[in-house]
Parts: structure tokens; sequence; C-alpha cells
């Protein structure tokens, strides 16, 4: 299965010159995201994880049936606030400015083996931070993974842990 064919590009989303990639005829396609979980069950189990991570709020799409098909907990990586209880807050650079995620303070046991998932990796900054957070806390991040891959982006370049895509797009 073409899994391109229900990613749908909006234009100008979310402001002028981007091209918004849009997993929603994805999800809304049972084989498609059956296709889906089923592809990245197979690239991200030989990373033996013990729990994965789900950025906000896509990666929690991701993650959490992975997660359940691998026999694994599910954890998120959530902005500033959003999380109940104590949390680790982890403050990173944008292209302009600063932003700020957290993960709850009980959720990583100290050498856990992690992957990080999204559903686009573009400029890796998110990504990078989630990786860096997750160690903050204690784990062992051995992978990442995501849907969509922006190659022109060069977001790889940002993270020291393989990524596992299952789409790339050029431009």
């Amino acid at each position: 299965m073409d899994l391109k064919q229900h990613i749908r590009g909006i234009p100008d989303f979310p402001k002028p010159g981007i091209l918004f990639y849009d997993i929603s005829p994805l999800l809304a396609h049972p084989a498609a995201w059956r296709a889906t979980v089923d592809r990245m069950k197979a690239e991200i189990a030989p990373f033996k994880p013990d729990i994965l991570v789900g950025i906000e709020s896509r990666g929690f799409l991701v993650a959490a049936p992975l997660a359940l098909e691998l026999g694994l907990g599910f954890g998120m990586v959530r902005k500033k606030g959003k999380l109940p209880g104590k949390t680790i807050p982890y403050r990173y650079a944008l292209e302009y400015g600063t932003d700020t995620i957290e993960i709850q303070a009980d959720l990583v046991t100290p050498g856990q083996r992690i992957v990080i998932l999204d559903d686009l990796l573009a400029t890796g900054g998110t990504l990078a931070a989630a990786v860096a957070l997750c160690r903050q806390v204690g784990g062992t991040v051995v992978g990442a993974g995501c849907i969509i891959e922006l190659t022109f982006l060069n977001g790889r370049k940002k993270l020291d842990v393989p990524v596992s895509a299952l789409l790339a797009y050029d431009s």
C-alpha cells in the first residue's frame, strides 16, 4: 500500500509559505492506518525499547497504538503546564525565541530504553529537545521514529540517535 496516497498536503498552513503534511486521511482509512502501525512496529521493535514516548500531540497518535502493539508502556512529552503532577521541564531554542516541554517526573526509570515518536520530522528541534529531556530524567534513548520525514529540512542532523521514517518528502 502506498501510504503517501493517504497524506494530504495543505498549502499555506499554519502560515503562508508552509506546506502542511496532514495525516488525517491516513488515520481515517482503516487499512492504511493498520499498514502504518504494522510498518512502524517492524521499524521500532529492533530498538528493543522498554517504553515509547510520544511528542504532543500527533506523536501520541503514533506512539500509543504502537506501544499497545509492542506490549510496552506509553508516556507523553507535552508543552509546559499540560501534564498533571510533578514534571521535569526542558527549555530549548526555536528559530525565534524559546519553548519548554515537560515530562512527568516519575515516568522514566533510570536506564530504561526509550524510543521517541512523532508524526513528522521537520527541523528536528522538538525531537532533539525530547531526546535531551528523556536523558535528563535518566532514560537511555535508543531511537526515534516518525511517519513522515521532510528530508530537505535536515532535521536528522540535529539528532544523535537512529531515526526511522516510513515516508520521505524531498521538497
